[in-house]
């Protein structure tokens, strides 16, 4: 149904590994899928302050059924002081390392690697390291989060002092992405409900689809996700929604308030709406597709 041999750079370049030495050390050897005590113990000596903030009502894509945050300020490392630092945990493994000032003396200047320029990151993707220089920002995350490209998320706790609220977000599918709109059209749609898109030709590996624009951080199933949104003749007539795996639940809860229960079920996938809107289990996904494309994949994909 979806080529992936051509998707997103950030995806097809990356070869999972385990998290090299020189990034470990930055935090006291603080290691993904650690406990919340455990990277809190790392963190002892090195943190001028430490806040942690825990919620059994996660909206964190990877989570199921808890996330945590635990907030630093004034980090001490090797190479030089971090303002702040923000450890998301779920269900009490670290996923994701949100970092935000002198992030070029400690994270890039003492590198002999070169880094590979995406937008506005570089981005060394044996480590899973993201920077973004001109906000003064660094990510590291996890395996699981490369998928739903969480490295294009700002987690609000980087900007909070003494408390942590998140922004009110809707749970529906956006009303904007319409199939059968024209590229000209929706384009400007995607950028005005994105914090930033790209555009990409594809590679004609899929006949219905020529232009793919990706949009980030839209507000979409109550998180800022990334979706993929593809174009055959000049007209939107797929999109994909990134998710995570330990959302599954809440999200097809959401899809179920907004298009009923699923006409169809099986290991891998649910479809709602006549054939137009699929939850993807297997991988996590959103997939809005036009009609007609719909039908043909029931009948193609899954002999109905």
């Amino acid at each position: 149904m979806k080529n992936y041999a051509k998707r997103l750079i950030i995806i097809t370049l990356f070869i999972p590994s385990v998290m090299l030495a020189q990034i470990e050390s930055v935090f006291n050897a603080v290691e993904m899928e650690s406990s919340v005590l455990k990277v809190s113990e790392k963190l002892k000596g090195i943190a001028g302050t430490t806040q942690l903030i825990s919620t059994d009502k996660p909206s964190f894509p990877l989570a199921e059924n808890k996330e945590d945050h635990l907030i630093c300020s004034e980090v001490q490392t090797e190479n030089g002081v971090l303002d702040k630092v923000v450890f998301t945990f779920a269900d009490d493994k670290l996923k994701y390392i949100l970092s935000r000032g002198n992030i070029n003396e400690v994270f890039a200047e003492s590198r002999k690697d070169t880094a590979m320029v995406y937008m506005d990151y570089e981005v060394y993707f044996k480590d899973k390291l993201f920077l973004n220089k001109k906000k003064d920002l660094a990510w590291i995350v996890s395996d699981e989060a490369m998928h739903p490209n969480l490295f294009s998320w700002k987690n609000p706790a980087i900007d909070m002092d003494n408390s942590f609220s998140k922004k009110e977000l809707s749970n529906e599918v956006p009303a904007f992405l319409k199939m059968g709109v024209s590229l000209e059209e929706m384009k400007p749609l995607i950028e005005k409900n994105s914090d930033f898109i790209v555009q990409e030709q594809l590679d004609g590996s899929d006949p219905n689809a020529q232009i793919q624009i990706n949009g980030f951080g839209v507000d979409c199933l109550g998180f800022p996700r990334k979706i993929e949104a593809r174009f055959g003749d000049n007209k939107l007539n797929v999109v994909w929604i990134l998710t995570g795996k330990g959302e599954e639940n809440r999200i097809r809860k959401l899809l179920v308030a907004q298009y009923g229960e699923p006409i169809y079920v099986n290991e891998d996938w649910e479809i709602f709406n006549n054939w137009q809107v699929g939850l993807r289990k297997d991988k996590p996904e959103v997939l809005l597709m036009e009609q007609q494309i719909g039908l043909q994949y029931k009948k193609s994909f899954f002999k109905q």
